[in-house]
């Protein structure tokens, strides 16, 4: 299980890391074995992130105002200890005594239900509760870190059945959520808060960060002075605000109805940026933006650091080279449609040829007169709001 306070989606693999190539060719050619291993890998990372989101899943069933969350805290408050084990398909096995209940589930009754000794059996939907005072003899073999009786029992279990088992320590005063060979200490809503409101405010200096580079890359597009340096600091700076919101989201998960004005500064911080990462990948990669979004994602934290590392894996340049955008991203912030934007490029082969043209050489191309007043103003309008650091 991934720390909390950093989700690292993947590294990449070794044959990954030595991909060479030259600047307009990202997707290269590998020998089986390369190929094999970077199939290998891709399972590995989609079994990964499968596990992950089922475990998200989770988190939100036992999000603070659910029924469940509420009789946890009130048994943490109360001072008492609890087992609750969700029901799945070899319990018989494990169980044994105990009162078969077979009611409706409520968090008052689970509460005085965890008064007595014993583990409380609920069914998978968590709509029952099924048997009360149980003893779990779930099977020695499976290892465990815990040191009390209580929680090597639910650790134990939750790995012998594959399913969910929670602790509360009245001693340690702590919720311990248990899933298949993971372990989760359910934390307090207002220290989750804070750790949210701690990495928003990470969130909030790396998007200025990005904003200052982006109004640098958009002067660098206009006046064709971009290298792939300044491509590669933008997208560093993108993929770290990714991994960030990321966080923030799993925290929004853990808080439920209390995070609702985390959740709204995340949307103000993260607005556009999806579709701003996707058409800069589209200008400098073009078909390929889609592998070279995948590698990106898939570089793990201590490389990312290095704008180097990043164009090495992107570009296959180890030294900074010019490169030209196709000049869909800064033309996408005016009127124009997509396929007249690539019109143009393709008429005056460079943003800063394509800010530069007179009426004259646009009525070559375009007869609508209407259509070409809008095209003169919009890219008026964009250029100077550009060159005095605006952002578009």
């Amino acid at each position: 299980m991934a720390d909390d306070k950093q989700i690292e989606v993947a590294v990449l693999d070794g044959n990954e890391k030595k991909e060479n190539g030259n600047i307009n060719n990202i997707n290269m050619e590998k020998n089986g074995n390369n190929s094999n291993a970077s199939e290998s890998t891709k399972m590995r990372h989609e079994i990964a992130l499968d596990e992950e989101r089922l475990f998200l899943d989770i988190l939100k069933i036992f999000s603070p105002g659910t029924a469940i969350r509420t009789a946890l805290d009130d048994i943490l408050r109360a001072q008492m200890g609890a087992l609750i084990v969700v029901g799945a398909e070899g319990l018989s096995e494990v169980i044994e005594g105990g009162f078969k209940i077979n009611c409706r589930f409520s968090a008052q009754r689970l509460v005085e239900l965890a008064k007595m000794d014993g583990a409380i059996i609920l069914d998978p939907d968590l709509k029952k509760i099924l048997y009360s005072n149980t003893l779990l003899t779930p099977s020695s073999k499976f290892t465990t870190k815990e040191t009390g009786t209580r929680h090597k029992a639910a650790e134990r279990t939750a790995k012998q059945l594959g399913t969910i088992v929670i602790a509360v320590s009245e001693r340690k005063k702590k919720i311990t959520l248990y899933f298949k060979d993971q372990i989760y200490h359910l934390e307090e809503t207002s220290e989750v808060l804070r750790r949210a409101a701690e990495t928003l405010q990470i969130l909030e200096k790396q998007k200025e960060i990005f904003n200052d580079l982006i109004s640098h890359l958009n002067v660098l597009e206009m006046t064709n002075l971009t290298t792939t340096s300044d491509v590669c600091s933008v997208l560093q700076t993108l993929e770290n605000v990714r991994r960030i919101s990321e966080n923030v989201r799993r925290y929004l998960i853990e808080l439920g109805k209390e995070g609702i004005i985390v959740s709204m500064r995340l949307k103000e911080l993260t607005r556009n940026l999806t579709k701003e990462r996707e058409l800069l990948l589209k200008d400098y990669f073009g078909s390929r933006y889609s592998r070279a979004d995948e590698l990106l994602k898939n570089i793990n934290f201590d490389f990312l650091l290095e704008t180097s590392n990043i164009s090495r894996i992107l570009f296959g340049e180890i030294h900074d080279k010019p490169i030209s955008p196709k000049g869909l991203r800064i033309l996408s912030k005016t009127n124009l449609l997509e396929k007249d934007a690539k019109i143009l490029m393709n008429s005056f082969g460079g943003l800063d040829k394509v800010f530069d043209v007179d009426r004259e050489a646009l009525s070559e191309i375009f007869k609508n007169e209407d259509l070409m007043n809008s095209i003169m103003r919009d890219l008026k309008n964009l250029k100077e709001k550009i060159l005095v650091g605006k952002n578009i």
